[in-house]
């Protein structure tokens, strides 16, 4: 036995001995660096070059230009600015809330068809998440023609076949941005469902096993048992989908262009038209730290919700 210990010992102090060989938590900067360097390069850096643009004057026209603060007056004095800015909130809460709805509801059908072994349930699931890694634009292109008033349009095709008026979908102004929400719940629908449905599955069966001996219905273990315990993950949830619908233009874009009129202009698609339309960095660079700071206001006000670990 003490040869064994004498040769274990022996092994750790050349371990121990050997040039470089140290613990992970000796050198934790070492493995850090390159996630710092990755981090830097693709976040931060680009974060700061727009925020450094948005104190010039600079154009996409004229490589020149100086540094100076008109550009944020320029925006903030814009009197187009409020109405895109409550376009873009009635946008993003209703998307939020309509996406977080029928995820969940989607969620729950599909993990109690799995629970029961109903057939179909794995090609409902493959056809849900399709609409999700499907492009913005061409979901706006496909969402357009749905839309459209013409004859060929399927909705209006629909309203006719039974005896309805059809429906200014796109071409009026209340309508065109209930047309971009619907859109945009269909391809976003499937992501919330995605994570409401991995929360669902870590769920301990047992409480809801002690909730049926109580005499607990089926709405009261929803109430007091998915709900809570469902709770960070919707929260994380809201956080992504939000800042996700808030940076949202991609579908926007080819739906309706931001019309009729700026009806469904929302800030993304705003700072989109100034930088590529107007050729305005500079206002266009305050526009995105605007979203950015709206993104940082949604991130800390839905973390202050999360329940705190003990």
């Amino acid at each position: 036995m003490s040869q064994t210990v004498s040769a274990s010992t022996s092994d750790a102090s050349i371990r121990a001995d050997r040039p470089g060989r140290r613990r992970l938590a000796d050198r934790p900067l070492l493995w850090v660096a390159p996630l710092a360097v990755l981090l830097f390069a693709s976040y931060i850096y680009p974060a700061a070059d727009v925020i450094r643009y948005s104190f010039t004057d600079a154009t996409l026209l004229n490589p020149d230009f100086d540094y100076t603060t008109r550009s944020y007056q320029a925006v903030t004095g814009n009197p187009d600015l409020p109405g895109i800015l409550w376009v873009t909130f009635v946008f993003v809460a209703a998307s939020v809330v309509l996406q977080l709805t029928l995820g969940l509801l989607v969620a729950m059908a599909l993990f109690r068809g799995s629970q029961r072994g109903l057939p179909g349930v794995s090609l409902i699931r493959v056809i849900i998440l399709a609409s999700w890694i499907v492009p913005g634009v061409a979901a706006g292109i496909v969402w357009q023609l749905m839309f459209n008033e013409a004859s060929y349009g399927f909705f209006n095709g629909i309203l006719r076949a039974v005896g309805w008026q059809p429906v200014a979908w796109l071409s009026d102004p209340d309508m065109a941005l209930w047309s971009a929400v619907i859109a945009n719940v269909w391809r976003g629908t499937a992501f919330s469902m995605i994570l409401l449905y991995a929360g669902l599955v870590v769920i301990p069966r047992s409480l809801y096993e002690a909730a049926s001996v109580d005499g607990a219905t089926a709405f009261r273990q929803f109430r007091y048992i998915t709900l809570p315990q469902l709770r960070p993950i919707m929260l994380i949830n809201t956080i992504l989908i939000s800042i996700f619908t808030l940076n949202s233009f991609d579908l926007i874009l080819p739906l309706t262009g931001g019309g009729p009129g700026r009806a469904t202009e929302v800030l993304a698609l705003y700072a989109y038209n100034t930088v590529f339309r107007n050729f305005d960095l500079s206002n266009g660079a305050v526009l995105a730290v605007m979203l950015l700071l709206i993104s940082i206001a949604f991130t800390f006000f839905y973390v202050r919700l999360l329940p705190k670990e003990d």
